[in-house]
């Protein structure tokens, strides 16, 4: 069983070998799987103690409730902390489109798995989507236009912001912008700039305005921006005290950003900024610190790292599909905690289906193709 984390760049299946230290155990830090897993089960438990009940609120309230949005915005500074670690390896292309090819088909997997689901239990008075509606979920347009395109799964907000993330990352490593002074002045525009214009944004903008800046995710931007300050501050690229400016100023950006405009105004949901800011300095001890691996023992270890290469699954298909069964199960007469444990049994083993049937396939697939490709193109070079 491939095991592969979701942040380790591929190689050949015919030249893969595990990087061994002198007592024969792989060199891989356990702590990023610990935190990797951990974010998805936030995710997890915010869904299912706390939205669920929010969106839908016929189903019995949970006895216990985690109202905070973390783990989701956790996994894009994780994103871009790995795209630095990963992008100085091998061709800028194999890298960005390993990347693609990690990421698009199993969303499409989720979203085709999703949309059959909500039509075969389907639910009196819940959303039911169209073949419209599964087209603009697979363009990925909610972002865009989220009052004509509806999520079939709310989970799918991260795919777009890391395909344009990853994107942006090789963009820039191939120009001068992604190297010495150019970078770090890079990192402070993306940051101030989104802060800079949140008061237009919040105080009723022109929807062409909305659509850019939603649509590309600027008020997202700091989470990435925090992400390659820590691997610059961690492999010693930039100082201390600028590190700490630029955690800081993305700390504001989160902030801002967990404003909600009601009727009555404004609210800040305090308590999902503090998470995020909790989190970042987690990844940042993570990225600077030794690995965990003396304090965790080898038989969590193992369920752990199982979790986390099925952890891009999970996420993709938890969401939606655990709102049926609790549903379902309620109107059967299960109670709350079930509901909730059947939610959560039920995304991991469809997420470790998605990635046995879907993500790892399609992604050795894709890979295997581009080297092939790149191989006779070389080989053709050398004729010439």
């Amino acid at each position: 069983m491939d095991k592969t984390p979701w942040y380790r760049e591929r190689v050949p299946e015919k030249t893969t070998t595990p990087t061994q230290t002198k007592s024969g155990k792989s060199k891989r830090k356990i702590s990023w799987d610990v935190v990797r897993a951990g974010c998805v089960i936030l995710v997890m438990i915010y869904h299912s103690t706390f939205l669920s009940v929010f969106l839908h609120p016929e189903l019995a309230e949970r006895s216990i409730r985690f109202p905070f949005q973390v783990g989701a915005s956790m996994l894009l500074v994780i994103s871009a902390y790995f795209a630095c670690v990963t992008i100085g390896r091998g061709g800028l292309l194999r890298y960005w489109w390993g990347r693609m090819a990690r990421l698009f088909p199993p969303f499409v997997g989720a979203v085709l798995l999703i949309f059959g689901i909500m039509h075969l239990a389907a639910i009196e008075g819940w959303f039911l989507p169209t073949w419209q509606d599964l087209l603009a979920n697979v363009a990925m347009l909610w972002n865009w236009k989220p009052d004509e395109f509806f999520f079939i799964d709310g989970s799918h907000w991260t795919v777009p912001l890391q395909l344009m993330g990853f994107t942006a990352a090789a963009l820039l490593f191939k120009s001068k912008l992604g190297h010495g002074t150019a970078i770090r002045v890079v990192l402070w525009v993306a940051v101030i700039v989104p802060i800079l214009q949140w008061p237009i944004r919040v105080g009723g903008a022109p929807e062409a305005y909305r659509m850019i800046v939603d649509g590309i995710g600027a008020h997202r931007w700091h989470l990435f921006v925090v992400g390659v300050a820590i691997w610059m501050w961690s492999t010693r690229r930039i100082g201390w005290a600028h590190f700490a400016a630029l955690l800081a100023t993305c700390m504001l950006g989160q902030s801002l950003h967990n404003y909600e405009e009601t009727p009555e105004g404004l609210v800040a949901d305090w308590g999902s900024t503090v998470g995020v800011c909790i989190g970042m300095l987690v990844v940042a001890a993570t990225a600077y610190g030794p690995d965990w691996n003396r304090v965790i023992p080898d038989a969590v270890g193992r369920w752990v790292t199982w979790f986390a290469g099925i952890s891009y699954g999970v996420f993709l298909v938890h969401q939606t599909i655990g709102y049926i069964v609790s549903r379902t199960l309620q109107d059967i007469g299960a109670g709350p905690f079930l509901q909730v444990m059947a939610m959560l049994t039920t995304g991991v083993l469809l997420g470790w289906a998605l990635t046995r049937l879907v993500e790892r396939p399609t992604h050795t697939f894709l890979m295997n193709g581009y080297d092939r490709l790149a191989a006779r193109r070389a080989a053709g070079a050398q004729q010439t």
